[in-house]
């Protein structure tokens, strides 16, 4: 039996061995391996392991380690997915993968010829989201709590980037001050307007939020970081299994 697991620290709180033990009914195994000592774990991996999921803080770690490189690692310069091959052990970035599926459906129903997406926070998902837009086409508007190059803004243009955005794909752990600025009209009504936002646990927009934002734009809509962490994981266990999971499935445990 093949066998699967996530690398990184903490863990013990993570969703992806209910999610892939639902999507694959229990065909293969899925382990937690965590450790602070990124060189353990993934001799460990080389041991024992067909593939592994890595979370933070060992994303960059992982890159380097890799024989071989998928196009969007060798954008970003992170991995998150590490699996054997014939050839070597080959990273992959499914933080990237998922957030393209997103952007992919989003894209559909907004049918703009210059759609725009504003990216806030630059973190390692951040990074993954703006090479997910730029590589569908889109404009990217590109923003961060701390700006070391000119072509980032700052958080106090959050207002006005937003109201120009098509999509807003939402990376900082906590609510920026700034959320608060937006009125009604900030909404866009009557043109789609799409939000992700990374965070699942402690998501930094309210159901008071969501709420005004409906009903200022019916066509507004927020998806949650459950939502990327379900595509993230579709994407990278297909890559593990060269086989498709049970989307309907994995949704359940969420």
């Amino acid at each position: 039996m093949k066998r699967f697991g996530l690398i990184g620290h903490p863990i013990a709180h993570s969703l992806s061995p209910a999610l892939f033990r639902a999507g694959y009914d229990g065909r293969y195994t899925y382990d937690l391996i965590e450790t602070s000592d990124f060189e353990e774990a993934y001799s460990r991996f080389l041991a024992e392991y067909d593939g592994i999921n890595v979370t933070a803080p060992f994303k960059e770690l992982a890159f380097a380690k890799a024989d071989m490189l998928s196009d969007e690692c060798k954008a970003i310069k992170a991995a998150n997915l590490l699996v054997k091959t014939p050839e070597g052990v080959k990273a992959y970035n499914s933080d990237f993968l998922g957030v393209r599926m997103w952007i992919e459906e989003m894209l559909a129903e907004l049918e703009k010829e210059h759609p725009v997406c504003l990216i806030v926070g630059l973190g390692g998902a951040g990074k993954a989201a703006a090479e997910a837009a730029r590589s569908l086409g889109m404009e990217t508007i590109l923003m961060n709590r701390t700006v070391r190059s000119g072509n980032v803004r700052p958080l106090e243009d959050f207002r006005s980037c937003f109201r120009d955005a098509d999509m807003i794909i939402y990376n900082i752990p906590t609510a920026i001050a700034q959320l608060n600025d937006l009125t009604d009209s900030d909404f866009a009504s009557g043109k789609p307007k799409f939000i992700l936002e990374a965070n699942y646990k402690s998501p930094s927009f309210g159901s008071t939020f969501i709420s005004r934002m409906a009903e200022a734009n019916p066509l507004a809509r927020y998806t949650g970081g459950r939502t990327w962490l379900l595509y993230q994981a579709v994407t990278g266990y297909g890559i593990f299994t060269g086989e498709k999971p049970d989307l309907e499935k994995m949704s359940a445990v969420l």
